[in-house]
């Protein structure tokens, strides 16, 4: 095809998702493209191309993307797009029925916006749609799915991602217990939204206003459950604790659930607390970046606080930080694993004896959870990454990933929840005052307990996603025999699943020392992610085991890079 030919062809998809396009934005900004690129300008033409080169792929994850005009945006066309393909795929599954769908929103740009154009789309189509009553965190979302008795859940969010992003998150109800989706569903919602792409224009598809607003006594419902998670025991009222939303939407929802429960109000980041669109004083709002708790370090100094909450944006995660009088600011963000241990033992504590009650982890979290489950005689079941195949395991009572994801309270939560965990850890927190103990006493006690486990991550963020393929695709074809001088004992590809086993583009190494190192694309940022895992009889020992892997992991990437 001629530069020339596809140019015009170019053009004309681009006006004609101007022609649909409801917003003045995205399409002021797409006239302004389409004109240069006209005219001649390259740079234009190349942006044109990358808006419309290809469309944001609808997967388990639903969709995420930057905010902008074109079909590898996310904007109001492809959002209707998705809600549209959505109501016709839960049309299709209903035999008849009339499906409910729960809609929720955070306080991201355009948030409200798509939240909106979706319940006027699912009203239209025919569907009962209810849209959460005002900006609220995804858990909130999760658990109206399963209070309502919905069908399906969409939240409006791209959680920790950079401030120009935005995402659209769906959950089944029915069979899959308000679970985040999984194949095949998602590629049936896809098709469906690619036959509303090819053949509909979006401003003709049918809305309607009629919808319902869900009133206060759903988030009243959300606080209660959350709660009874872990009530105040007598020591909570001597705690002193720093918290941080992260300019998200979680605090108002857990400054309610800390008057329920009986918890002290914590003594907050000011400059974080209220959700703000342009993540003002973070430069990527996400609790396990660099430079993103420095503000909370600084609170919590001040304030001579014992620990430190944070949530995500959407507070579905949360991060914990302890004095460190070793750390160069005083304090130490806990890593995703060491707080997972923590919540799994407190919940293998009261799940033991029961039958058939489990935990389970994401196959790159940390194997301690299996010696926890293994210590109280719980089951105990490794899944792929993603709350989708965590809140799907048998029995389980708890589930977490390394990700600072925690699934505290699957009755009412299946869902990663940053508030029910921050609840549990308050509730840890004030037993161990009680006894004059710490939470770094309680991680020591892990250790003593469960065996010595340390874990370490490698990650390595790229511009051109080829760079990621090329680099599995290296390790597959000239795979490794040794990292950092100990044997590989076995690699498994997990490309390639077992029959009936769901499978991942991951690879996994164990190693003659009793070490694990696993290798994967991350899902949800341009990343490629290597997981460490070691035990050794000490502390001291199982951390420079994985100081030691990370640096031949770092060796290794490099020779096939």
């Amino acid at each position: 095809m001629s530069d020339e030919r596809a140019t015009g062809e170019l053009l004309a998809t681009a006006r004609a998702w101007l022609r649909q396009d409801p917003d003045h934005e995205t399409r002021d900004e797409l006239a302004g493209l389409i004109t240069r690129a006209a005219g001649g300008d390259e740079a234009a033409s190349a942006d044109l191309d990358d808006r419309f080169r290809t469309r944001l792929a609808f997967g388990t994850a639903g969709l995420r993307g930057e905010l902008g005009a074109g079909s590898n945006r996310m904007n109001r066309v492809l959002v209707s797009q998705a809600a549209a393909g959505f109501a016709a795929y839960l049309r299709e599954k209903s035999q008849g029925g009339v499906p409910t769908v729960v809609i929720g929103y955070d306080g991201r740009r355009n948030s409200r916006v798509f939240a909106t154009d979706s319940a006027e789309l699912f009203a239209g189509a025919g569907l009962r749609a209810i849209l959460l009553p005002r900006l609220l965190p995804t858990p909130v979302l999760a658990f109206a799915v399963r209070q309502l008795g919905a069908d399906a859940g969409v939240m409006v969010t791209a959680s920790h991602n950079p401030p120009n992003d935005n995402g659209y998150k769906v959950y089944l109800g029915g069979a899959d217990h308000g679970s985040q989706i999984v194949a095949p569903a998602d590629a049936e919602i896809a098709a469906h939204i690619q036959r509303i792409a090819d053949t509909a224009d979006v401003s003709a598809l049918p809305r309607s206003t009629d919808y319902e607003t869900a009133g206060e006594d759903i988030v009243t419902a959300y606080v209660t459950a959350t709660a009874a998670v872990a009530p105040a025991p007598a020591g909570a009222s001597a705690l002193r604790w720093v918290y941080t939303a992260m300019h998200g939407v979680g605090w108002e929802t857990l400054s309610s659930i800390l008057t329920t429960a009986g918890y002290p109000q914590p003594v907050v980041v000011d400059e974080q607390l209220k959700p703000d669109a342009t993540f003002r004083t973070v430069s990527f709002p996400n609790p396990e970046e660099p430079g993103a708790m420095d503000l909370s370090f600084a609170t919590a100094r001040r304030a001579k606080a014992d620990f430190i909450l944070a949530n995500d944006p959407d507070a579905d995660r949360l991060a914990l930080a302890i004095p460190d009088e070793s750390a160069e600011d005083g304090w130490r963000r806990l890593t995703g694993n060491e707080v997972g241990l923590l919540l799994g033992a407190r919940a293998a504590r009261a799940a033991a004896g029961t039958p058939g009650a489990s935990l389970a982890c994401s196959l790159v979290s940390s194997p301690g959870l299996g010696a926890v489950a293994a210590h109280h005689g719980l089951a105990f079941h490794e899944t792929l990454t993603g709350f989708k195949w965590i809140s799907r395991a048998p029995g389980l009572v708890f589930g977490f990933e390394e990700a600072l994801g925690y699934l505290v309270n699957p009755e009412t939560v299946r869902d990663k929840d940053g508030i029910s965990a921050a609840i549990a850890i308050l509730g840890l927190a004030a037993e161990a005052h009680d006894r004059g103990a710490t939470l770094a006493d309680l991680l020591a006690e892990l250790g003593e307990t469960y065996g010595y486990f340390a874990s370490g991550q490698v990650s390595v963020r790229v511009d051109d996603l080829a760079v990621i393929g090329n680099v599995m695709l290296a390790l597959r074809t000239l795979p490794p025999t040794q990292i950092a001088g100990r044997a590989i004992t076995s690699a498994e590809d997990l490309l390639h699943g077992a029959p009936g086993q769901p499978s991942g583009d991951v690879l996994r190494y164990r190693l003659s020392d009793g070490s694990r190192v696993i290798v994967r694309p991350s899902g949800t940022e341009p990343k490629l992610k290597v997981y460490i895992d070691a035990r050794a009889e000490s502390a001291e020992g199982a951390r420079t085991a994985v100081a030691e892997l990370e640096a031949g992991v770092r060796a290794l990437l490099d020779e096939r890079s």
